[in-house]
């Protein structure tokens, strides 16, 4: 860990310290932190200039991206909120500045019929020679993987072979995006096909040493790149292809490999509804089946599932910083 330099560096690395005891993960804190440090010094401040002033121009100054902007003042508030309860503020100077701002994001979503016409179009597009029909079968499989499992673009990605488990129909997905293991089952239709895959590629290569579960060329996985140009293809096959927009604060996103994941959860919990079941007692099991470090983060796709129009979406965004 860099050390801080500024004039605060004793207070800030006390702060760290308070954290690190409370068990929180200290790389995001640390960046906020060293920003405001580097702050300090480049204008060269003192303690007496520690005022409400300050901090709005902060806020205008330290980075251009509102959301980088208002979690930098967030930590701030946490910060100074210590200084207080030890005595060496009287008051935080950041408790009338208000948050910059930001641009909520409505993600795009598929509905079920959209999702089979896509699987379809990537189908459709595989390549009969065997130089390629391997590759792009992998592709196939790693876009059903995202739409009917729920994963991520990584984990369909980094997944070894000895993680599929034949035998009982599960995935075991390692070091996810917040460093979570979980073991998910596979819908049989899923097993199916990738129980075909693996025959193909056995039969199309000899002497197969590629530790990867979805095979690229020479020994390694696929190329996230070269998937993603896949995607897009199929996704203009079926008629989709659209920019991401934005009206006011609202930005609507563009279908990507991520759209999956979100229409996935989305998708879900329509379809317990649908079937009269309580999806409030379905989150916790939604939520650790899609790895997701809080479970406000899957509660926020009821608001999706509920929406019956754009001002739905709207309220969806709203309520996370992108749910992932």
């Amino acid at each position: 860990m860099k050390p801080f330099e500024s004039f605060m560096a004793q207070n800030l690395e006390q702060y760290v310290t308070y954290r690190q005891q409370l068990g929180y993960s200290m790389k995001s804190i640390q960046s906020r932190l060293s920003a405001f440090d580097r702050y300090l010094k480049q204008q060269n401040t003192c303690r007496d200039l520690m005022q409400p002033s300050f901090f709005l121009q902060l806020r205008a100054n330290i980075a251009q991206n509102p959301r980088t902007v208002n979690g930098i003042l967030s930590e701030l508030r946490s910060f100074f909120k210590f200084l207080v309860r030890r005595g060496i503020y009287a008051h935080s100077p950041l408790q009338d500045v208000p948050p910059l701002p930001e641009t909520h994001f409505v993600p795009f979503v598929f509905s079920p019929e959209q999702i089979d016409q896509l699987l379809a179009a990537v189908c459709k597009r595989l390549r009969k020679t065997e130089y390629s029909y391997l590759k792009d079968l992998s592709q196939y499989m790693a876009i059903l993987l995202m739409a009917r499992c729920g994963l991520r673009i990584s984990e369909s990605l980094r997944m070894m072979r000895h993680h599929y488990r034949q035998e009982e129909k599960t995935l075991y997905i390692e070091k996810t995006k917040f460093k979570k293991n979980r073991l998910i089952p596979v819908p049989t239709a899923v097993a199916t096909k990738m129980e075909n895959y693996l025959a193909v590629r056995d039969s199309l290569l000899r002497n197969d040493h590629n530790p990867y579960l979805l095979a690229g060329f020479n020994q390694k996985g696929l190329n996230q790149n070269t998937l993603r140009l896949g995607f897009c293809r199929a996704v203009k096959d079926i008629g989709l292809n659209r920019v991401k927009q934005t009206a006011g604060n609202i930005a609507f996103g563009a279908p990507v490999p991520h759209s999956l994941r979100h229409s996935f959860a989305i998708n879900t919990l329509k379809q317990i509804k649908d079937q009269g079941r309580s999806r409030q007692h379905a989150l916790p099991v939604l939520a650790t089946y899609m790895g997701h470090r809080k479970y406000q983060s899957t509660s926020a796709y009821l608001k999706v599932s509920d929406a019956k129009d754009v001002s739905g979406l709207i309220e969806f965004a709203k309520s996370q910083q992108v749910v992932t």
